[in-house]
């Protein structure tokens, strides 16, 4: 049974492993997407994901799909991409600029699930130090990025965009790298998509994820200061 979340307490979720069949992963209605909220959805397994003028839905899917940082799949022609050196990658540069990037429509008919108070709420979250974004470069274009929340050493990933050829996925090989350094433990992808099956994300059950969250969130991070100088060390295996 689809839960109702209480508009007067923000740290209220139910249990995840109470989610939906079908539609995979549909755990809640309501609530807002205050900081608070949030911070708490992600830290259960939960993220919020719906349409304009819909109310808020809440999700936990299973299987989950999650990407550990020191496995992460650098094909060839990637590697040598890398090589060539003709992109330049900064973090938390350019959030507003990464997150209105990936609203922007991707289908013939326009549509983005990222909806203005998506994006309202994850700027918030950005200010308090809690979201991230990954920005690639090509002189002074944005050709690429990625932005997610990152609680304790597990770093939830939302959503990526590209205009070059494989722009996004400069940034998430970087961000592999700064999350294996600091020794995150894993990479929350959400849902299954081919991208990231060939970027070495894999899928999970959902009650492994929940014992991933409870052994890597209360972890403290190494670093909290993303925009320091990062030099980037090869991943190959």
């Amino acid at each position: 049974m689809l839960a109702l979340l209480d508009p007067h307490d923000s740290t209220a979720f139910p249990d995840a492993n109470q989610a939906l069949c079908e539609p995979n992963g549909l755990l809640a209605v309501g609530g807002d997407l205050s900081v608070t909220r949030l911070q708490h959805a992600y830290r259960n397994g939960i993220f919020p994901w719906f349409s304009f003028g819909d109310p808020i839905l809440w999700w936990s899917p299973d299987p989950r799909l999650v990407l550990f940082p020191q496995q992460v799949h650098i094909s060839r022609s990637l590697n040598k991409t890398l090589r060539q050196q003709r992109f330049t990658v900064s973090f938390d540069v350019a959030f507003a600029r990464v997150i209105r990037s990936c609203a922007a429509p991707r289908d013939e008919d326009g549509g983005t699930w990222l909806v203005p108070e998506m994006i309202t709420a994850y700027e918030r979250l950005h200010q308090q130090g809690l979201a991230h974004s990954v920005e690639v470069w090509r002189g002074e274009q944005l050709v690429g990025g990625l932005y997610g929340v990152a609680i304790g050493r597990v770093f939830f990933g939302e959503s990526m965009f590209s205009r070059a050829s494989d722009a996004s996925k400069i940034a998430l090989v970087h961000l592999c790298q700064r999350l294996a350094n600091w020794e995150f433990g894993v990479i929350d992808c959400q849902m299954q998509t081919a991208h990231l099956l060939r970027m070495g994300a894999v899928n999970v059950p959902r009650t492994t994820f929940l014992k991933l969250l409870d052994r890597f969130c209360p972890l403290p991070a190494q670093l909290t200061d993303w925009n320091k100088a990062f030099e980037f060390n090869d991943l190959r295996r």
